[in-house]
């Protein structure tokens, strides 16, 4: 039985080549062009149907329908109409050649294409590459570029991976231990060993490689392809492990990597939907809406107009639903996702360690003399106080009293001025009075911060909220579930109060529990609201991650629904964004992070106070961490982000510069 087809142009029943060559011969004929006529004709044929229109217009006409499309056609439309109209293998040709010439190199579509084109597709481009070109496709990648980059291109440019029913079981535990051996087990990295068995195994046989490796390392390939690789050469392999993994998921990831922020990479937008519309693009969209909450189609909607978005939304194929419901590759995704997570020892890393030759009398002394007299010595202030752990500057503190009878808080506080004040009294404090403080910041005034109070209470564990309830009842005379008490209301009040008991559960999954827990949780999606939201906060706020990873992995299975779907589908408020925040910590606490961070810096203005609040918090915890996600999701590094987006204002100075170094460089 052949494979279920997952595209969304389809053949046309009741084809006529002949007819249809005419009818874009007369949309083009005269003064102007019928664009709708146009996009509407070739988005209702498949690839092989336009060849035939091509060669009856040719024959009746005696011209060239690319060529006449180029001339009628203008912009973004002309090029995406032009891609349909070329044969799959010299598309793929024509955008490699376009990646490769001239002054700079297009690394991302060459890996891009690469790492997720068959051994047929591969074969077909590569003598497509030929014929358009009169050139070898090889030796023009190896004389593009260098390195183990380069050999990794060659090796896929030869379009000999193993097929997918070709799986060595004796060799699954050999290759995963292999790829261990020449990564994380020894001081340096063996790429010849991770090319030649990523380039060369067969899908199914590495997705089982993948899984033993998890087992052996405690940590997945692609954390590992992340800290033993770097460059152009991590970006492949990496792009090569999520194509074995899910080609869908790939895709979904490249194409809102396109749409976001303030431009959009058009190229890979045309390319990838070009490519894919007859192959799997309703995975495309079912994965997009697991990964993003949002659907292709709306998002296309919001980031392209005129005919240029009609013709994207044809390819697309359609809007869809968020009910939760999944097709079988997008639930056997999740349910992966799930299991990677659950399965994975993440190590944490900061971006500010303790300083080996620590003085704190020598550092107070300093202190005071970039304080005293006329004008503050900002650059000093900045230096030590970023170079120093937590634990430091609280010894710094005691004996800048004890030394100088002077109070350090109160003496920054009169010295600087807005947003660096801020960051560097934040930096001063205990981890337990910055948090107490931040909570505190959130409940006064008019309004209330929501989305710091879930941030904070979420991601502390029950250690860090005891402290924290201890610090804000000495600072401020009243206990903490007191304030959330009168400052909030109703089920979220409710949330907040159970998170700040700080009594969550701990230790691993208990494996019969979290399936009991799943399927009370797949049973209450069947209940009436109050009923379904009291089951799911019950889970949420008491369970420990570990196990709570679990339960979600195996709700997918229970009830064929992602957990996250189902919350922003069935709850609402800010009682959603609260159990939306737990579901997003428990999978992956420094992409929540990273997604705050991202939030706290686009658009107009910058949310310096969230901004504050997080690089402080987690710059001894997770800071590199999330840093990692911040590249990966946003194509942008943090380091990047706060350099060029926050040139205005106050970030532009010594608070930039000082979240530059908690940042703790480039990526």
């Amino acid at each position: 039985m052949g494979k279920e087809f997952r595209g969304t142009i389809a053949v046309q029943p009741d084809f006529d080549a002949g007819s249809d060559a005419e009818t874009l011969y007369n949309a083009m004929k005269g003064f102007g062009s019928d664009k709708e006529a146009i996009l509407n004709l070739i988005t209702s044929r498949s690839n092989a149907q336009r060849q035939e229109i091509r060669g009856a217009y040719k024959s009746q006409y005696g011209k060239d329908l690319i060529g006449d499309l180029k001339y009628e056609l203008t912009g973004k439309f002309e090029r995406l109409i032009v891609c349909l109209m070329r044969p799959p293998a010299y598309h793929d040709a024509k955008e490699i050649r376009d990646a490769i010439k001239g002054a700079g190199t297009d690394e991302k579509c060459l890996i891009e294409i690469l790492a997720s084109r068959t051994n047929e597709q591969i074969h077909n481009m590569v003598a497509a590459y030929k014929d358009a070109y009169d050139r070898d496709l090889e030796e023009d990648v190896i004389g593009d570029t260098s390195g183990h980059f380069k050999k990794m291109l060659i090796v896929l440019l030869q379009g000999s991976r193993e097929e997918d029913d070709v799986v060595s079981e004796d060799l699954v535990e050999q290759d995963a231990q292999d790829l261990y051996d020449a990564g994380e087990a020894q001081w340096g990295t063996d790429e010849a060993k991770f090319i030649m068995l990523l380039g060369n195994r067969s899908v199914t046989h590495l997705q089982l490689v993948f899984d033993e490796y998890e087992k052996i390392a405690e940590k997945s390939i692609e954390d590992s392809i992340k800290s033993e690789l770097s460059g152009d050469f991590e970006r492949l392999m990496l792009a090569v492990v999520q194509c074995i993994r899910s080609k869908p998921m790939y895709f979904a990831k490249r194409l809102y990597k396109s749409m976001k922020g303030l431009g959009t990479a058009d190229n890979t937008l045309i390319r990838i939907m070009v490519s894919r519309s007859e192959i799997d693009m309703l995975d495309i969209r079912e994965c997009f809406r697991l990964r993003y909450e949002k659907s292709l189609y709306n998002m296309i909607q919001d980031d392209t107009s005129g005919e240029y978005m009609r013709t994207l939304l044809k390819l697309c194929g359609g809007d869809d639903d968020i009910a939760g419901e999944f097709f079988p590759e997008a639930a056997q995704i999740a349910y992966k996702m799930w299991e990677i997570s659950s399965m994975t020892k993440v190590q944490l890393r900061g971006t500010v360690q303790p300083y080996q030759d620590f003085d704190p009398a020598s550092d107070a002394q300093a202190l005071r003399k970039a304080m005293k007299g006329f004008g503050t010595d900002e650059d000093t202030i900045i230096e030590i106080l970023t170079h120093r752990s937590n634990a430091q500057r609280q010894e710094i503190r005691r004996t800048f009293k004890s030394l100088l009878g002077r109070d350090l808080m109160a003496d920054l506080k009169s010295e600087l001025s807005k947003n660096l004040e801020r960051l560097i009294l934040g930096l001063m404090m205990t981890p337990a009075e910055f948090d107490a403080k931040m909570m505190k910041k959130a409940m006064e005034g008019a309004g209330t911060d929501e989305h710091s109070l879930i941030e904070i209470l979420v991601t502390r564990n029950n250690q860090e909220i005891q402290e924290m309830c201890s610090a804000y009842k000495k600072a401020y005379k009243k206990s903490l579930e007191d304030a959330i008490a009168s400052e909030t209301s109703g089920r979220f009040k409710r949330i907040l109060i159970s998170l700040a008991q700080g009594a969550r559960e701990e230790g691993p999954a208990d494996m019969a529990r979290a399936l009991e827990d799943a399927q009370e949780l797949a049973d209450a999606c069947n209940a009436d609201s109050d009923d379904m939201e009291d089951k799911f906060m019950s889970i949420l706020c008491t369970r420990s991650f570990p196990h709570l990873r679990k339960v979600f992995q195996e709700f997918v299975r229970c009830s064929n629904k992602d957990i996250e779907q189902i919350i922003k589908k069935e709850m609402s408020g800010d009682f959603k964004n609260a159990l939306f925040a737990i579901v997003r910590s428990v999978k992956n606490q420094p992409s929540y992070f990273s997604d705050r961070l991202y939030k706290a810096m686009k658009g107009l203005g910058t949310d310096d106070r969230a901004l504050i609040r997080i690089m402080v918090s987690r710059s001894e915890i997770d800071l590199f961490n999330i840093r990692k996600e911040f590249k990966e999701t946003h194509d942008a590094s943090l380091h990047e982000f706060i350099q060029v987006e926050m040139l205005v204002g106050d970030t532009s100075g010594d608070y930039r510069k000082t979240l530059l170094i908690l940042c703790g460089g480039e990526d």
